[in-house]
């Protein structure tokens, strides 16, 4: 192992589109984990997963018009969680089944646009699984671009953001533009979704999105520490799984995301708190008191 990471220090060193590629993931990592924290806490992972899937009709349109491909997915993004939002809120269909029919309805629109295009299939196909070694400047410029976006406008907007998290009633009595907030939520998710894209992919950023802080919600119940440790998870899981990519020749998407699992697993067993096994260690002490 000491020898695998060393071949990988020395490829770092001597490889541009190596190191642009761990930037992009680290980055990546990060505004997942941030984001990740209030969409837990908010009970929108499946949001998040809906808005990820709906990427795909703009990636798809974007390619066939030749403009970034980063623009066509934030729009379609974008309007699919207004979409979400106008149906639940005109009609007798709740949230969760606003949410699933609208992103399994774009993703299949942008299956069918993308299948129907002669040899475009698997230059588009790095966009589902994701390849962060594939990630060129200008992308990596886009995602810097996009993180600083995100990381200033959390701290910007923190105590809004942290006060209807908790307490939407309360914020609301707080004079806080509690709809305004919610979109502003709904713009940061589709970029942070948007600048995943490459690193992870389509169909698996749902998981940095949702993993790395959950594995900080089992180990704190302070919401700036699970903030840090989530954050500190993503970037973990971005270099650990470009380092299995790139050593063991493996896919740079998969390898991010298995990473962070792996963490969640550690978290779910041994938290000192809410560990499944350090809960069945308290048991029988409480047993015993109450005999």
């Amino acid at each position: 192992m000491i020898g695998e990471i060393q071949n990988f220090i020395q490829q770092l060193m001597n490889y541009s589109y190596l190191q642009n590629a761990l930037i992009t993931a680290v980055l990546v990592g990060l505004i997942c984990g941030v984001i990740g924290c209030f969409i837990i806490l908010r009970g929108m992972a499946l949001m998040g997963d809906a808005i990820s899937h709906a990427v795909l009709p703009g990636v798809v349109f974007s390619y066939m018009v030749g403009a970034s491909m980063f623009i066509g997915a934030f729009i379609t993004g974008v309007l699919t969680a207004l979409a979400i939002g106008f149906i639940s809120r005109n009609s007798r269909i709740k949230d969760d089944s606003a949410i699933g029919i609208m992103f399994t309805a774009m993703f299949a629109l942008g299956i069918v646009v993308m299948t129907s295009l002669r040899g475009t299939s698997v230059d588009l196909m790095h966009y589902l699984f994701g390849n962060v070694l594939a990630v060129s400047f200008t992308n990596f410029i886009i995602t810097l671009i996009i993180g600083g976006v995100v990381l200033i406008s959390v701290v910007l907007f923190y105590r809004p953001l942290l006060l209807s998290t908790f307490d939407e009633t309360m914020a609301q009595a707080a004079g806080l533009p509690v709809k305004r907030i919610h979109y502003l939520f709904m713009l940061l998710l589709s970029l942070v979704t948007v600048a995943s894209l490459q690193t992870v992919g389509i169909i698996l950023v749902v998981a940095m999105l949702i993993t790395p802080g959950a594995t900080a919600y089992l180990l704190t119940d302070r919401f700036p520490v699970m903030l840090g440790l989530s954050a500190a998870f993503g970037v973990s899981s971005a270099v650990i799984g470009l380092f299995f990519s790139v050593v063991y020749d493996v896919a740079s998407g998969a390898s991010i995301v298995l990473a962070a699992s792996s963490f969640f697993v550690i978290a779910f067993f041994f938290a000192p708190k809410q560990g499944y096994f350090m809960k069945l260690l308290r048991k029988p002490a409480g047993r015993e008191k109450a005999a």
